[in-house]
């Protein structure tokens, strides 16, 4: 349309548009003026080539994006995981955190049983961690009855959970915190779970997903570290729990993050042990990288 216009012409156009200036507006003057220029600006706008023209290196031109990276055989060995743990009878589908704390007790002091029970359960199986919170629970388990209780008390209840006497401290501390600064509910951010005494990443992410009913991250606890590290779902082994939720969470899809610490927790408490893992019952024994074939 306009970019026919000659510059001669354009000229001419100007002068008598200059000429009758106070009787034209000057947005006019602009839009017949420029007109050149605007021609000008559309010839560097980059233009993206088919297939076959130009060689597609001029700024701007969009990098092709890479495959994202996959495990092998990741999809199958999920599902036959899946078929292993159909039955849900690992001691964590008995005994791990979800059935820990009082369903029947208002939200606020459910979710704090469930942080407690997360605290309870690092380095503790869990027939000990659901025996400790049951003693707990006897006593009135709330922020205040814990506040109340003096140390030695509430050592003698929790034993022989793992590190007992680091978590008396750790209980007392971060329940103060809560009554403090929350107002006896739990903080409900990640960042601010993990400021908490006692309180590392994967307990910020299961209490987010069961307090909270929330899906922060992966959870990492010692068993999703091992298995995922056998199955080679990291691209390269990966030494720390931490390291294992980062590497995990840039391929695997988002909505498998919620069931996959559940599935592989007990996956690892009956078929792919720490030591003397059962190949042998194992369906993945065919396309797991670290399988012991006989």
């Amino acid at each position: 349309m306009c970019a026919a216009v000659s510059a001669g012409g354009g000229r001419a156009a100007a002068r008598r548009l200059g000429r009758a200036r106070g009787a034209v507006g000057v947005s006019q003057v602009h839009s017949v003026a420029s007109i050149p220029r605007r021609s000008r600006r559309r010839k560097s706008v980059t233009i993206a080539y088919e297939s076959g023209q130009g060689d597609g290196t001029e700024q701007g031109t969009p990098e092709p994006q890479r495959p994202r990276w996959e495990p092998r055989d990741w999809q199958q060995q999920l599902e036959r995981i899946r078929e292993m743990r159909r039955n849900r009878d690992a001691p964590v589908d008995e005994m791990g955190v979800e059935k820990c704390y009082d369903r029947s007790a208002p939200p606020q002091v459910m979710r704090y049983q469930v942080l407690l029970s997360l605290m309870l359960s690092s380095q503790t199986k869990d027939q000990v961690t659901s025996a400790a919170m049951l003693r707990l629970r006897q006593h009135g388990l709330t922020v205040d009855s814990i506040l109340q209780m003096d140390d030695a008390t509430l050592g003698q209840i929790i034993y022989p959970v793992g590190f007992w006497r680091n978590k008396v401290k750790y209980i007392k501390q971060t329940t103060a915190i809560l009554k403090e600064k929350y107002g006896g509910d739990i903080p409900r951010t990640v960042e601010e779970l993990v400021q908490l005494p006692g309180v590392g990443p994967k307990m910020a992410h299961l209490a987010m997903n069961i307090a909270w009913d929330s899906v922060s991250g992966i959870a990492v606890d010692t068993h999703v570290h091992r298995i995922t590290n056998r199955l080679k779902w990291v691209k390269k082994e990966t030494k720390y729990p931490e390291e294992t939720r980062v590497a995990l969470e840039d391929w695997l899809p988002r909505d498998l993050w919620r069931e996959i610490n559940w599935l592989l927790v007990g996956f690892g408490q009956q078929t792919c042990l720490p030591v003397n893992p059962r190949c042998n019952e194992c369906l993945n024994q065919d396309i797991c990288p670290a399988a012991k074939r006989r």
